[in-house]
């Protein structure tokens, strides 16, 4: 009767804070997993002592930063109530050390394309051309699971300082080879901690941000790749043509060097939970060592057989069957480790089976695909068919590049604003798919009106369905699990471009082959192969160019019309997404 009495002595929000623990799934908040207080509280959650209230109220405001106590007014349980953020002057740094962080990672996978010749005439190692850009993906691809790991058992903060340190290094190798050899090194290392970045800014935004507050800023950060698509191959081409090709690399120091110091001055976040093991040795082993080595190999004998495969060896040839059957044994033999080892898995199981996980993660993966293939093929048809160089058919990219970063930060405004990202999926799956079927309609006379406008209706699919899917990892998981979600849903997106920018050259190369055997039988297609699309008309006689150009453009369509596919295979993961609200209201509350 007594603590009756005190309990209904004390004001609202003291008895709220202190209810216990079997009425949190319908009244109060969740505690936060990160403040030491609240942890300790939890083991007796029936303790409603005023003193616990008290500490947890003088564990929140570090007087080194500027903090903010978000208030959850939706009455539903959260991980962000009573959470303590960043803002101010020290957000707006560390927001920005975030973005040039990203940007970086873009800009390495988009500023090498317009130096690769210069590259190669002064390593004299044409045939390692495909080797610059896979070990870099290569390297992404594999680490990138591990880092969610990392993310989760050890402080964000350092193992971000340490992806954007192996980054460097990777850059600062590449800069300084002597060879083609240690160029792709480079590369590799460098890819390595690029694994590790875009995952890593996402988990300490989950960290400083409120969650109602940060679709905006995941917009932002997907806006940076669309800005890399188009600056990366301009700043390659200046840098290559002016300075040295080299600055294409060493320009990643001084940018990173801003990241660091932002992040080590100013991101001060509160202290995690860690729920595994408390030796190093203990640490070590909930990194899943057992899997990641069946892991790793397997992405590589994929990705191995994928940049091989039809140009390297025939897919027939033993080599690239050999590398396929490795790849399906070992992706077998690491499902079975992660069903085995449940919890301590690299993916727990209980993730990948949450329904929006799994409707999202597949959703990534098939606008992944899309975006790849046309990213890499529409500069190739302003080159072929328009006869623009490299340079300018970046330019005449930019409809579609700005269209998807305008849609990605328009898109994060309005789910802070209103709550809600499910219906933005279908919204994304209608712009892309109509977008990329327009695209397919191009001829050799297309005009202005047309390539303009259906790049800008595909890039606003795009930009709106980027970032979706990492939204719905931080909204469906708790908090511990945000790390991991967001990288499985990074490498479902980047495995699909992978995958279909290999199957998109194959669908190109053997269309451009029997188009040209079809419309100019006296022509030898390995020339056009060999010389590329910029140097055509240098290249093919002028009474065969109208009909190579023709053949050309029918082998592009064909290729789009993969991405079509793929973004029209979209749809049917939107409809298994949950209705859930990043202001912490569910619609679905029954859904698992």
């Amino acid at each position: 009767m007594k603590k009756l009495s005190d309990l209904l002595s004390r004001k609202p929000e003291e008895a709220t804070l202190n209810a216990p623990a079997s009425r949190a799934s319908t009244a109060v908040p969740s505690t936060p997993p990160y403040i030491e207080a609240f942890s300790k509280e939890q083991e007796s959650s029936s303790n409603l002592e005023l003193e616990s209230s008290s500490r947890m109220s003088t564990s929140r405001d570090p007087p080194e930063q500027q903090t903010e106590v978000v208030d959850n007014q939706s009455g539903v349980q959260s991980d962000d109530d009573d959470m303590v953020y960043l803002k101010g002057l020290p957000l707006v740094i560390v927001v920005s050390g975030l973005c040039l962080a990203v940007l970086l990672v873009a800009l390495d996978n988009t500023i090498i394309a317009t130096a690769i010749p210069r590259i190669t005439d002064d390593f004299k190692a044409l045939n390692d051309v495909g080797w610059y850009g896979s070990s870099y993906l290569l390297a992404t691809c594999a680490f990138v699971l591990l880092f969610g790991k990392l993310y989760t058992f050890f402080p964000v903060k350092w193992v971000f300082l340490i992806a954007i340190a192996v980054f460097e290094i990777g850059s600062a190798v590449c800069g300084a080879a002597p060879n083609s050899e240690a160029l792709i090194v480079g590369r590799a290392v460098a890819g390595m901690g690029g694994a590790g970045i875009f995952s890593g800014a996402l988990v300490i935004i989950a960290y400083s941000i409120p969650l109602a507050r940060r679709p905006i800023y995941n917009g932002l950060f997907g806006s940076m790749y669309g800005i890399a698509s188009v600056a990366g191959p301009l700043m390659g081409g200046a840098f290559t043509d002016h300075v040295s090709w080299r600055w294409c690399f060493y320009i990643n120091l001084p940018i990173g060097a801003v990241t660091i110091f932002a992040v080590t001055v100013f991101l001060k976040p509160p202290k995690q939970k860690f729920t595994g093991s408390k030796t190093w040795k203990g640490r070590v082993m909930d990194l899943d060592p057992l899997g990641n080595l069946v892991f790793i190999p397997g992405i590589v004998c994929l990705l191995l057989a994928l940049q091989w495969g039809g140009t390297t060896y025939a897919w027939k040839d033993g080599r690239i069957i050999t590398l396929f059957v490795l790849f399906g044994v070992l992706i077998i033999g690491w499902v079975g480790i992660q069903i085995w080892k449940g919890e301590r898995a690299t993916v727990p199981p209980r993730i990948i089976r949450q329904r929006s996980m799994a409707s999202g993660s597949t959703f990534a993966f098939f606008q992944g695909a899309s975006f790849f293939i046309l990213i890499f093929y529409v500069p190739i048809w302003f080159q072929a068919i328009k006869g623009a160089s490299a340079t300018k058919s970046g330019i005449m990219n930019i409809p579609m590049v700005l269209s998807l970063v305008i849609a990605s930060i328009l898109a994060g405004g309005a789910i802070t604003t209103f709550g809600h990202y499910a219906p933005l999926y279908y919204v994304a799956t209608v712009f892309s798919a109509v977008g990329a079927g327009m695209l397919t309609t191009f001829n050799t006379n297309t005009g202005h009106q047309e390539w303009i406008g259906y790049q800008v209706l595909y890039g606003a699919g795009i930009g709106v369905g980027m970032q979706l899917p990492l939204i719905t990892a931080q909204v469906v998981l708790k908090l511990e699990d945000v790390a991991v979600g967001t990288v499985v849903m990074m490498f479902a997106q980047t495995l699909g471009g992978a995958l279909f920018v290999s199957v998109g050259q194959n669908v190109f190369s053997n269309r451009l082959v029997s188009g040209v055997l079809e419309a100019a039988p006296g022509l030898d297609p390995a020339i056009i192969l060999s010389v590329g699309a910029t140097e055509l008309k240098n290249h093919i006689p002028e009474e065969f160019l109208p009909a190579v150009q023709e053949a050309f453009n029918a082998a592009l369509t064909n290729t789009w019309y993969i991405s079509v596919a793929m973004s029209s295979l979209c749809l049917f993961f939107c409809f298994a997404v949950e209705w859930k609200s990043v202001k912490g209201k569910n619609l679905n509350a029954g859904a698992v």
